[in-house]
């Protein structure tokens, strides 16, 4: 009876402490959460598919006092307008023509001069990325080099870039990018040995997959995370897309690879309104997501992936279907998801690429 009564009030100290302990954890994402912002966006195109965009003054305006911080990069990819195709239609976006998409490698100029026009002041809550690059060329890394050495001081990572994408890869002309292609082995090695974030976008299985088909991209995506294990990765949406559904086992697909140690430099970024509708299709779905991420609070990171917006609320509004994942997370967890991570994974970045650029530009 004595040994009983004792474990027992041990018991209720221990869950004393415990509920203290976690107290405390969340005061300290409170504390650290209490900038006012909601969120730092990590998945923002500052242009669209013909390169018109939103004006970067403009853009932190934007933001405001609702998104503290932000990447910014265009889109690797131009739309041709093909008059024999549309006539005297301009296609805007990949899907208003059967014309092809070809790399369009001024993007990075353009994003390098409108950050450089910024205040001092504003660039700081920006975050460059490089682009317009051709992952199915071995030149691609010289064209990465060659950007950071005109433009010191200004990109922070590469990407977000495509490999395989619903639609997009099809229509992309010359080689299509492979994950087995020397040449995107020579890219994340060398942003490895820069410091450069590499944002990349890799869908988890094809399109309209027959049932219980084994999704023959995931091996391949394994293979090329482990092959690089000193480059900072964040695959985009998780994978997902407008038809590429979550595989049958995607939550344990995900939690087998935060699991293991050989993919600590892998993160996930949830961005894109058609990836919420996935993690927010149902209170199941809500459930098995949230207790993820709350088991690896560290590995996720949110973004809008708006394309040239005229208003915050486009960027808002992805932020907001997400409302009951972010309930459904620990104050920690949220915290981390929407922007603690984002600073971590970024600031280590702009401090490794300004050390190279010190050391490698004349």
């Amino acid at each position: 009876m004595k040994t009983g009564m004792f474990w027992r009030r041990r018991g209720g100290a221990c869950f004393l402490v415990l509920v203290l302990v976690l107290a405390a954890g969340g005061g300290a994402s409170a504390a650290r959460d209490n900038d006012g912002y909601l969120f730092h966006d990590a998945h923002f195109h500052l242009t669209n598919y013909i390169q018109q965009g939103t004006d970067i003054q403009e853009f932190v305006e934007m933001m405001g006092k609702k998104i503290g911080r932000s990447t910014v990069f265009g889109i690797p990819l131009q739309q041709q307008w093909s008059y024999a195709n549309t006539g005297d239609f301009a296609p805007t976006y990949y899907l208003h023509t059967d014309a092809p998409l070809y790399y369009y490698s001024f993007t990075d100029a353009h994003i390098a001069m409108a950050y450089k026009s910024l205040p001092r002041r504003a660039r700081n809550r920006l975050d460059p990325m490089i682009t317009g690059f051709n992952p199915a060329d071995m030149y691609a890394v010289d064209h990465i080099r060659r950007v950071l050495t005109t433009f010191p001081g200004v990109f922070s990572g590469i990407g977000e870039f495509t490999i395989h994408k619903e639609f997009v890869s099809a229509k992309v002309a010359g080689e299509k990018a492979s994950l087995t292609n020397p040449a995107l082995d020579r890219i994340l090695a060398f942003a490895g040995e820069v410091g450069l974030v590499v944002i990349l976008h890799n869908d988890v299985d094809m399109p309209f997959p027959k049932k219980g088909q084994e999704p023959y991209m995931v091996p391949k995506l394994r293979a090329l995370f482990k092959r690089h294990p000193n480059t900072s990765i964040i695959w985009a949406h998780a994978g997902l897309g407008r038809v590429v559904r979550p595989i049958d086992d995607q939550i344990a697909l995900l939690e087998r690879g935060l699991a293991d140690p050989e993919f600590a430099h892998v993160n996930i970024d949830i961005s894109w309104d058609e990836t919420a509708k996935y993690f927010v299709e149902s209170p199941e779905t809500v459930q098995k997501s949230a207790a993820l991420i709350n088991r690896y609070p560290d590995r996720f990171l949110f973004g809008s992936d708006v394309v040239a917006p005229s208003d915050v609320e486009a960027m808002i509004e992805v932020y907001d279907m997400y409302a009951p994942l972010w309930q459904a997370l620990t104050p920690e967890a949220s915290y981390k998801v929407r922007k603690g991570n984002y600073e971590r994974i970024f600031d280590a970045a702009r401090k490794r690429v300004r050390a190279w650029e010190k050391a490698n530009v004349k």
